[in-house]
């Protein structure tokens, strides 16, 4: 809904100048502003979410700040493109006019959702059928990565799910009471015989069904480990196998990094001089990475460590309270501006806006023999940022790279331009403090 009104505020204020404003009046569809015009409504609907629109503000007035912030933020960045470009890539009419219009649309936005929210918390009710300790660890996650609203209600092993007598029918009954929407089921649970037909007459009735893997995989929005064999080869890989996203995913890169590479030089100076305070040593910090391939790139960053006194930087997992890290430092790490650099490795080819990190080449050679398939992240361009990024936050150790390998493995399996933009919203949400789906 929030959306379809932005599209229709921006596509209908720009037919409008075209064929009545405008002197003389022009095709707007086949017009160089037609393009200008998606951009316009890119910027607003990611504006939007990555304000938390339409679902997390919680009052009026946060509502109202947010709706304001989202549509003035994305009116002065393409403002800021036009003054750079000097040309009147958008009329300011349709710039200003989609802003009075979707301030208010954003609101009625935010109400309706205010209304659904209660329905559609604890939405799935859900029983699950497999080894408990995993289940365990499943319930935990549940409760802090959940992309669906769902509540785990009961919990069998599989000996506890089959029929053991003439009768029993454990499964279909606990179902029944527990009032559940949702069966999954793991690899023993599957090849069981008496389970199955259980859940055959589950499905019939209404009940959903699922695999411990499809669960992890649209609940959670991973790929769990144990999984991983079976499926790693089984999908196609969009910057792979489809020639049509990669051209447009390189051409959205190229476009955001263009706009970044402006950001930059006006942070340039300021970081400079903050450095003479706070951060003294050079102003880049430079790294060798691993990238597509397996092809080593050096990462371009604002430096936020204190400069090694002599030789080469030592290579060690970094901690979020790294003693290193010096006090403006902190505060480019805090507010992401040390990742600003990164627009030259994106232009540069190194980089795309959205893709699994790319790590030292130590870290890739150490974690390659101790973690499976996790070399099939280098199939694909790195990313400034990703979806385990969004999803896991700072990876510290081998166990943090292992959770956010089947974060990434996600990222791959439903790598698109949909999932590209919601990762960089919901980046956006990141960095202003913002959480949520």
């Amino acid at each position: 809904m929030l959306v379809a009104g932005t599209v229709a505020a921006v596509f209908g204020f720009s037919k409008l100048h075209a064929s009545r404003i405008a002197d003389p009046p022009y095709d707007f569809t086949s017009s160089f502003r037609f393009g200008w015009a998606i951009a316009y409504l890119v910027l607003l609907v990611v504006g939007a979410y990555a304000v938390g629109l339409p679902d997390l503000p919680r009052t009026r007035r946060s509502g109202i700040a947010s709706a304001i912030a989202a549509t003035f933020g994305a009116a002065a960045a393409i403002s800021l493109v036009q003054l750079v470009a000097g040309d009147a890539l958008l009329p300011r009419f349709v710039v200003f006019a989609s802003v009075l219009v979707l301030v208010p649309w954003y609101l009625i936005c935010v109400g309706l959702s205010d209304g659904s929210r209660d329905r559609s918390l604890h939405q799935d009710r859900v029983v699950v059928v497999g080894d408990l300790a995993e289940i365990a660890a499943l319930r935990d996650e549940m409760d802090r990565f959940a992309e669906v609203p769902a509540e785990i209600v009961a919990v069998l092993s599989p000996d506890e799910a089959k029929v053991t007598g003439l009768h029993g029918r454990p499964l279909f009954d606990l179902v029944g009471a527990e009032e559940a929407t949702v069966v999954v089921l793991d690899r023993a649970a599957q090849v069981e015989p008496s389970i199955v037909s259980q859940a055959a007459v589950l499905h019939e009735s209404g009940t959903r069904l699922r695999t411990l893997s499809l669960f992890y995989e649209e609940w959670l929005g991973k790929l769990p480990v144990s999984e991983l064999e079976r499926v790693s080869l089984m999908f196609d890989i969009g910057e792979v196998h489809r020639a049509r996203y990669g051209r447009v995913k390189r051409l959205i890169d190229v476009t955001l990094a263009a706009i970044g590479l402006m950001v930059l030089a006006l942070a340039v100076p300021v970081v400079a001089l903050a450095n003479l305070v706070a951060n003294r040593g050079p102003l880049f910090y430079r790294q060798p990475r691993v990238g597509k391939a397996g092809v080593e790139f050096e990462i371009l960053k604002f430096r936020t460590m204190r400069a090694p006194t002599n030789g080469p930087a030592v290579t060690e997992w970094t901690t979020e309270d790294d003693p290193r890290i010096t006090p403006f430092g902190s505060i480019l790490r805090r507010s992401h501006l040390d990742e600003l650099p990164q627009v030259v490795n994106i232009l540069r080819g190194d980089l795309a806006v959205v893709g699994p990190r790319p790590e030292q080449p130590a870290y890739v050679e150490e974690l390659t023999e101790k973690l499976p398939f996790y070399s099939l992240r280098h199939l694909v361009r790195p990313g400034l940022t990703g979806w385990a990024q969004v999803k896991y936050g700072y990876a510290g150790d081998e166990r943090d790279a292992l959770e956010k390998l089947q974060y990434e493995f996600f990222y791959l399996r439903r790598q698109g331009v949909g999932l590209d933009l919601r990762i960089v919203g919901r980046t956006l949400r990141s960095v202003t403090g913002r959480q949520g789906r």
